[in-house]
C-alpha cells in the first residue's frame, strides 16, 4: 500500500467518524476535558452505554480519541491530529487562497 492510499484510508475513517452527530458530540465533550468512559456516557443520556461504547470504537479506529486504563477506569482524551490533517488537506489550501484574495483586494 502506498503512502497516498494509506492517507486516504485514514481520512476515510476520520470522515466516517465525523459523520455521526453523536460522535461529534462526544468529541465536543472531550474537547472540553478528558473524561472517563463512565463520565462520557453519563453526559450522553440519549444513548445507552453499549451504543456509546460502539461509537467510541469508531472514534478510536479513526484515532480521534485515545484511551488508557487507570485501575478499573478507562480515561479518554481527544486526539486532534487527524482533524488537523483533514483541515490542512481540505481547508488550509482554500483558506490560503481566500487570504491571498483579500490581500489583493485591500491592495487595490
Amino acid at each position: 500500500m502506498t503512502d497516498a492510499e494509506h492517507k486516504t484510508e485514514d481520512d476515510d475513517r476520520v470522515f466516517k467518524a465525523l459523520a455521526a452527530p453523536i460522535r461529534r458530540r462526544m468529541l465536543d465533550i472531550l474537547k472540553e476535558a478528558p473524561r472517563t468512559t463512565g463520565e462520557l456516557c453519563s453526559l450522553l443520556p440519549e444513548v445507552d452505554r453499549t451504543t456509546a461504547l460502539q461509537h467510541l470504537r469508531v472514534l478510536e479506529a479513526a484515532e480521534l480519541v485515545t484511551g488508557r486504563k487507570v485501575g478499573r477506569e478507562r480515561h479518554l482524551a481527544l486526539a486532534p491530529l487527524p482533524i488537523k490533517r483533514i483541515s490542512d488537506r481540505w481547508i488550509g489550501e482554500y483558506a490560503r487562497a481566500a487570504v491571498d484574495l483579500l490581500g489583493r483586494l485591500e491592495g487595490e
